[in-house]
């Protein structure tokens, strides 16, 4: 007799390399299958799981994502997302890092989950350098081979600076890929490249970089790919035209689907599986669909014991209702059905000083007093235009009048944003002027903003300026909204001001609310969560803030917040 855990029976397998369905038993020993047969005469198994002509799949694996994007713990994370069938994801924690550096990645990583969770180094912390932004971390060369000793550590995270990989051979990202090529010549290295073309891709293709999870066109997936890049598409990517070209080129082997980016009260409602679905209405065959979400993700990230339903491999897996709705009726990590959810309990165990990370002063309304030294006329201001989709800005010049000495931004309908340091690291304040924001009274802020996660307010009243700013620094983190001179909304980030400790069900309300007091503001875009705190990412087009001015994404230069000729300054 075969002794087995679990005998799976009348189930339709997916068969990673037909791309399609069979009818077959499986069997499971200790967290692994172990045999695929149709003679089920000889197996004594503990347990029969009789599937009734449902799909069996293997677990969903997310191979580009930030945890704390859905500002939340791993340990919480894991509990939400393995109900949706993610059972393994490779995590970049470029946020923690950026705040708290090695020690408090380390402290990160430490917590723990229901899903296999493997990390991605940091590539870019900072994101630029030290001379264009604080952090309260820095990942070197040093750190880089720390921790590449770490077995948990299968890739090198997005490298995102695209002047440092191109122009600058000694360059930081440089030496921290050249440190990853002596321990770990195999392993992938991971890239940022968003409208990247021509000689600009082949010039980030050759400094070692091989994949890509940007927002894609039709155009730039067949780029890249016949370039060699193997593409993440997430959600901002998918399009019918995107999926079109996926299939009729045949290029679903060079392609895997990655949630990158999911907002806590996005959680509540889907993971990877939401993808799937999407793109599979968007046109894309679902057992491709599956392929994309299971097979290529787990060979591109090296993990050859997963992806698949196959003798020795890690038995996760989903069953499937249907295939055209990717209902999922059950979820299995390693034989165990998963039984918890987003709103389990979540026990955490960080060390107190990643609960006091913002060492900010509280402002006050003069601190945010917009002056020039001329006493009346007009200047002409810099000012970052907020496009309504995804998080790319622009840059557009406004004409704005002086009245003894302050500039009238608020006539002009622009909202101020302000960033302060908050490490503790000089205190820098930096001013600046954007548009397509609010329209109402009121300010929006975080200490989640990427990637340097200073503390970033946007208001078109001061009064609610301060009053934002003020509970940031009291809470020591978060995000808020404040209108009519009170808190509307209030979801605290007390974890390195990047992450809280309560369940998705609960964090995912907070978020939820402050989503809405946005949209009651009228800030309108695609995702107002990430559409705000990207205005201080400089690595996404076109023009950034960060606590030591504003800057042009690709040239890093510096952008005055007033035109020189103008013969203004902020004073």
């Amino acid at each position: 007799m075969v002794a087995v855990d679990m005998l799976i029976t009348n189930a339709q397998v997916f068969n990673h390399v037909t791309r399609d369905f069979r009818r077959i038993n499986v069997t499971v020993k200790a967290g692994k299958f172990y045999w695929l047969t149709q003679d089920t005469s000889t197996i004594q198994a503990k347990t029969t799981l009789d599937l009734a002509g449902k799909f069996l799949i293997p677990g969903l694996i997310d191979s580009h994502m930030h945890i704390e994007s859905s500002m939340t713990t791993p340990t919480a994370f894991g509990q939400a997302a393995a109900q949706y069938g993610t059972t393994t994801v490779i995590a970049d924690a470029h946020e923690i890092a950026n705040v708290a550096g090695l020690q408090g990645l380390e402290d990160f990583m430490a917590q723990p989950s229901l899903i296999d969770t493997f990390y991605a180094i940091p590539s870019s912390v900072p994101s630029t350098t030290p001379e264009l932004e604080t952090t309260g971390g820095v990942i070197g060369v040093a750190e880089t081979q720390t921790l590449l000793k770490d077995p948990r550590v299968i890739a090198l995270g997005e490298a995102m600076n695209f002047h440092g990989l191109t122009e600058e051979p000694d360059s930081l990202i440089n030496q921290i890929i050249a440190a990853c090529r002596q321990a770990r010549p195999t392993m992938p290295l991971e890239g940022h490249c968003p409208k990247y073309t021509g000689l600009d891709l082949a010039k980030f293709i050759y400094s070692g970089i091989t994949s890509d999870h940007t927002q894609q066109t039709p155009a730039s997936l067949v780029e890249k790919i016949e370039n060699g890049m193997f593409i993440q598409l997430q959600r901002k990517s998918l399009s019918e035209a995107v999926v079109d070209a996926v299939q009729t080129k045949a290029l679903f082997e060079h392609v895997a689907l990655v949630t990158d980016d999911v907002m806590p009260d996005d959680l509540l409602h889907g993971h990877l599986d939401a993808i799937v679905r999407l793109a599979i209405k968007l046109g894309l065959d679902p057992k491709l669909a599956i392929y994309m979400a299971t097979y290529t993700p787990a060979r591109r990230m090296g993990l050859w014991d997963r992806g698949l339903i196959a003798p020795g491999r890690v038995a996760d897996f989903v069953v499937l209702d249907d295939l055209q709705s990717f209902a999922i009726d059950a979820v299995y990590k390693a034989g165990q059905r998963v039984t918890v959810d987003a709103a389990t309990p979540v026990t955490t165990h960080f060390p107190a000083a990643l609960r006091h990370t913002v060492a900010a002063v509280p402002l006050k309304a003069a601190d945010l007093a917009l002056k020039v030294p001329q006493a009346d006329g007009t200047v002409v201001a810099n000012v970052i235009a907020i496009a309504p989709v995804g998080t790319f800005t622009a840059l557009e010049k406004v004409t704005l009048a002086v009245k003894d000495h302050h500039v009238q931004w608020q006539a002009a309908g622009l909202s101020l944003a302000v960033v302060q340091e908050r490490y503790g690291q000089g205190g820098h304040l930096i001013l600046a002027l954007a548009k397509n924001t609010l329209t109402g009274q009121g300010a929006v802020g975080a200490t989640w903003a990427h990637d340097h996660h200073n503390i970033l307010v946007l208001g078109t009243n001061i009064a609610d300026m301060v009053i934002a700013q003020n509970r940031l620094v009291e809470e020591q983190g978060g995000y808020v909204v404040a209108a009519g001179g009170q808190l509307v909304a209030d979801a605290p980030l007390p974890i390195g001001g990047v992450v809280s400790d309560a369940p998705i069900a609960e964090l995912g309300q907070q978020i939820q609310n402050v989503r809405a007091q946005m949209q009651a503001l009228g800030y309108v875009n695609t995702n107002e969560i990430m559409s705000f705190s990207t205005l201080s990412l400089l690595v996404s087009p076109a023009l950034k803030l960060s606590d030591k001015g504003m800057f042009d994404v690709k040239s890093q230069k510096q952008v005055p917040l007033f035109e020189p000729q103008s013969g203004a300054k902020r004073v």
